[in-house]
This record gives structure tokens, C-alpha cells and sequence, in this order.
């Protein structure tokens, strides 16, 4: 995965992790939209390893070592492979210098690769991608292209920070994985808005766009916030879409000299996924999609289909509060609900204030609830997280909001997440900022989610007037003659509703579905040996599950 408001996610989360254990006002309105763009980003994004926010970070910890970099014509001045896109010759035939990272990261090696800035001027300029890939076994080992999900979220860090909880030890056996910061995206020519402080400052106002006064605010700070982006990001704000991105992983096929792409994508990165099968069906190697999106759906029902799909998580996870020793809520769970609902009220209109200074308002408390609400195996603190903002303090619940939006202890963000997000979201499809239109989406999303649903509403005002026009909209994705494809959906997915699933798996011909029944978002590395070693015989042997094959 935005003064207080939420706006929905065109996209969702990224896989989750599992949890252990502000400064000066903006000028203008600013603050407002921020804060609510971020809440919506962690509904799409989650907590993964790595994580990510919206500071000018821009490098990281873990680029290529300097001069790494390569020009598109390649170091090795190998001829292009045969079916190139015109005019991108040069660019299939790079040769990626790797060599180890700026930090020192034991078995990893980073390198960088060049991509034209856009596609239909393969002529103009260009821009680099960033790269680094694991020991794996051995030089000649094939690839695996992996993809945590936001949009918006760093594959370099899924793969430094989380490869062994992102992909079991027997297939980085049989695979050297790469992961990769799609354009936009942290060290790849990332879209900048906020600084670290500004962002800081904007997470702590609250603005109520139910009453005309506070929607004419949230109007006017989507404004300043796509000036900002626009300002500070310059012409790559207009060319980071899905579609580009995906044809930038046909071309990282090609420079890694794999034939056919072997990809694991979670959450977005389903998205990213099924989109270059529809591109690119003939070079589809193995392709494994978890926590599925649904491409046709317009970003009114995607919102609405994850806002039903968080109100349902925090019911069950209501249900296991109760059950247990030391649960702050009492009653049957309707009652717990309603406690919930009772606590953000009150913090809606009186924000809290952490050991550390800091104001809370109340999408803090809904950022550090969907973070926790991702993955079950987060429950048990998202229990103590309420039971101590019951109690006055809102530290624990603003450190699950800290590390979804990738706030550090320093007070750094450690990647542009939030920023990405919207960029990517604007550019794949329009949205409406009607208001009569705007008001009836936020009662659609208030009876479909009665805790969440306010938070999520109003996504249309920033993409009505970001900088960029859109140069996409949803739609069925279709990839005839594709090798199979593995898609996977969760029954109590959060972020990405299990139904989604099931349309992607017959949208793509040669898909099939395996189901995992269980709760949080994602299903690969946390549901157990059953979806493990499913996803693992297809990777390793080629051995396609069984359509229909459903995990407990």
C-alpha cells in the first residue's frame, strides 16, 4: 500500500508480513489528502519485508554499487534474440554488469538495466531499473522474476529482506531469484511528492469530507498533493502503468537470457502478472499469481469488494479476541465490533497523542488495524494494539501504521510507496470526482463496511486531477496459447476478495485455480505444506495442480 480520510485502492496490498512482538504543519491543504492516500495504500500494500513509504529515499540500502549502471546498447554487444519489438533491440540485448551491492548483503549481487521511458518512443529517453538476484544454484540455474505487490512496494527488498519467507528453500535450489523495483518505484527512477517530514505531518490531520466544507479541503489537497508529485517527479509520473511495467519484465526476461518468464506475483503483483500474459502469452514460463486482482473491475468495486472484505476480517477477528484470556472487548462479536466502531469515534473526534509526541488521529488507528488485519498470525497483537488504545495509548497502534507505511525509528521512510500508488492507480484508470457520485459511493461503502467504510471513500479526487491523463482502463485480460498458470485465492482474503480469483483463473485460458481456506491476505509461505508444496512442483517439476484443488 494517505488528513485523515482514506482513498480506496485501484490496486491491492502487497504480501503481507507476519508482526512481532510530528513536526510542523503543512502549508495549505496538503496534509489532508496525504494522510488519506496513505491509509488507502496500506490497504493495498500491506506490511511486507522491506515495507515502504513516501519519503525522498529514492536509493535505498541496497542499489547497484556505483557505476553498475549500463547504456541500453548493452556491455556485451550481444545481437538482440529474434521477436524483439521493433526499435528495442538494443535494449533485449543488455548485458547487466552484477557485482555486489552498496551494502554489503552476503549472497546477493545488484545490477541496474535501462528501459525507454515510454514504450511507443522506444527512440526517446530511458531510465533504469533496479535489480539484484540471490546465490541461487548456480550460474546456470533459470530465473525467478518475483513481485511483492502495492504497486508501489520494492522487489529488491522482498528478496534481501524476506526470500526465505517469500519463496521455500527447494525452489531457491532450483532458481536464482530477481527481484526487481518496478519503474517508479523506489530505487527505479521513483516518483517523489512528500518529504519524509511532510509526510510525517500530513499522517497527523484529520479532515471529515462528509460535509461540504471538509470535501472542498480534501478537493483542494488533492490538488497541491498532484502538484507536488508533478513538480517533483517531472515526465516518468506519466509512464509508470501497469501495461509498462509489464512490458519492462519481458525485457528483464530477455536480458537475464531465460526463453520464457518464470514469475511469482502476489497481490498487485497479479496484476502485474496476468498483464504480461495477455501481452506476451507465448513467453509465459511458469507464472504463479497469489491473492488475485480482478483486472476488469473499475476501482468503485474493487473498493467496495475489499471494504466488505475488511469488515468481514475484523468480525473474525473479533471472534478470536473473544476467545481468548486477555481481550479488551466483551460480549458476542456484533458487540466487539461495535466497541471498535465506539474507540474510533472517539479518537475521530479527539485524536491521541504518542510517548513520542506524535499526534493519532483516527486513520492512524485504521492504517495500524489493516496492517494487523492482513495476515492472521498478526492478530495476537492487533489485540494488545486495541487493548492499549482503549486504555490511552496509541504507541502500538501507530507503530503497526508506522511500519505499513515504512516509517523508520529515525524518522525516515524507506521507500515511496504512497506516492507510487497513486501514480500508478491514476495512470490505469479513470475515476469520478462528481460529488453526487462521490456521496453515493461513500453510503455504498458505509453499509457494506459500517467500521471501515468511511475511511475508504472519495478515491476519484486525486486522479481527477493528477497531472496525467490515464492511458488505461480495466478491463478482461486474456492470454491464448499461455503455458499454464497457476492463480491462488484465500477465502478470507482481505485485500484481495477470494472471488477476484476465480474470475482471473477463467479470464486467463489456461489458468488453474487452487483455494486456500483460511484468513489474511496471500496464501504461499503462510498456509501451510499443502499450498507449499503445490506451488513448489509446479515451479520446480512443471507438475500443474489440479484446477480446483482446495488447501485447509
Amino acid at each position: 500500500m494517505r488528513p485523515s480520510h482514506t482513498d480506496a485502492p485501484r490496486h491491492s496490498g502487497s504480501r503481507p508480513g507476519v508482526l512481532a512482538g510530528r513536526p510542523r504543519p503543512l502549508a495549505g491543504h496538503r496534509a489532508p489528502l496525504a494522510a488519506a492516500l496513505l491509509v488507502a495504500g496500506l490497504l493495498l500494500s500491506g506490511c511486507t519485508p522491506g515495507g515502504g513509504g513516501d519519503g525522498e529515499t529514492g536509493t535505498g540500502p541496497v542499489g547497484a554499487a556505483s557505476g553498475s549502471g549500463q547504456e541500453a546498447t548493452g556491455a556485451s554487444g550481444a545481437a538482440a534474440p529474434a521477436g524483439v519489438p521493433e526499435g528495442l533491440q538494443d535494449y533485449y540485448a543488455q548485458d547487466p554488469q552484477w557485482q555486489g551491492c552498496e551494502q554489503d548483503r552476503g549472497d546477493f549481487e545488484c545490477a541496474t538495466v535501462n528501459v525507454p521511458l515510454d514504450y511507443a518512443d522506444p527512440g526517446g529517453d530511458s531510465i533504469e531499473l533496479a535489480l539484484v538476484r540471490s546465490a541461487g544454484a548456480g550460474g546456470d540455474a533459470p530465473h525467478l522474476l518475483v513481485n511483492p505487490g502495492g504497486p508501489g512496494v520494492s522487489g529488491v527488498d522482498m528478496v534481501v529482506e524476506g526470500l526465505d519467507y517469500a519463496v521455500s528453500a527447494d525452489v531457491q535450489e532450483h532458481y536464482t531469484v530477481v527481484g526487481f523495483d518496478p519503474r517508479g518505484v523506489s530505487r527505479s527512477t521513483p516518483i517523489t511528492c512528500l518529504t519524509d517530514e511532510e509526510l510525517d505531518e500530513a499522517r497527523e490531520g484529520h479532515v471529515d469530507p462528509s460535509t461540504d466544507e471538509g470535501l472542498q479541503e480534501l478537493r483542494e489537497s488533492a490538488r497541491e498533493f498532484a502538484e507536488a508529485c508533478d513538480e517533483h517527479t517531472g515526465e516518468v509520473l506519466g509512464h509508470v502503468d501497469t501495461e509498462s511495467s509489464a512490458r519492462d519484465m519481458d525485457l528483464l526476461r530477455a536480458v537475464l537470457g531465460d526463453e520464457r518468464l518464470n514469475f511469482l506475483g502476489f497481490s498487485y503483483g497479479t496484476d502485474l502478472g496476468a498483464t504480461y500474459a495477455g501481452l506476451f502469452p507465448g513467453n509465459v514460463g511458469r507464472m504463479v499469481l497469489d491473492g488475485a486482482m480482478d483486472p476488469s473491475l473499475p476501482e468503485s468495486e474493487v473498493v467496495l469488494a475489499q471494504a466488505a472484505a475488511y469488515e468481514e476480517a475484523l468480525r473474525s477477528w473479533a471472534e478470536y479476541c473473544l476467545a481468548g484470556s486477555d481481550c479488551p472487548l466483551s460480549g458476542t462479536p456484533e458487540n466487539a465490533v461495535a466497541q471498535v466502531q465506539r474507540l474510533l469515534k472517539q479518537v475521530e473526534q479527539s485524536p491521541m497523542t504518542a510517548s513520542d509526541g506524535r499526534q493519532v488521529p483516527v486513520s492512524t488507528l485504521v492504517s495500524g488495524m489493516i496492517v494487523a488485519l492482513n495476515a492472521d498470525e498478526s492478530w495476537p497483537v492487533l489485540t494488545m494494539a486495541v487493548q492499549d488504545a482503549m486504555n490511552g495509548s496509541p504507541d502500538l497502534m501507530l507503530h503497526l501504521a508506522d511500519l505499513g507505511a515504512g516509517r523508520q525509528e529515525d524518522g525516515t521512510y524507506d521507500s515511496n510507496v504512497t506516492a507510487a500508488i497513486t501514480a500508478v492507480k491514476c495512470l490505469d484508470g479513470s475515476a469520478s470526482a462528481d460529488t453526487r457520485a462521490l456521496r453515493e459511493q461513500a453510503a455504498q461503502l458505509d453499509e457494506a463496511s459500517p467500521t471501515l467504510g468511511r475511511f475508504l471513500a472519495y478515491s476519484g479526487l486525486y486522479c481527477a486531477v493528477w497531472p496525467e491523463a490515464p492511458v488505461g482502463e480495466p478491463a478482461p485480460v486474456s492470454a491464448p496459447g499461455a503455458a499454464p498458470i497457476v492463480v491462488i485465492g484465500t477465502t478470507g482474503d482481505t485485500a484481495t476478495p477470494y472471488e477476484w480469483a476465480r474470475v482471473l483463473a477463467d479470464q486467463l485460458e489456461s489458468a488453474v485455480l487452487v483455494t486456500w481456506e483460511g484468513q489474511g491476505h496471500t496464501a504461499y509461505g503462510r498456509a501451510g505444506d499443502c499450498i507449499e508444496n503445490a506451488v513448489d512442483a509446479y515451479l520446480i517439476d512443471g507438475t500443474v495442480p489440479e484446477d480446483g484443488l482446495t488447501c485447509d
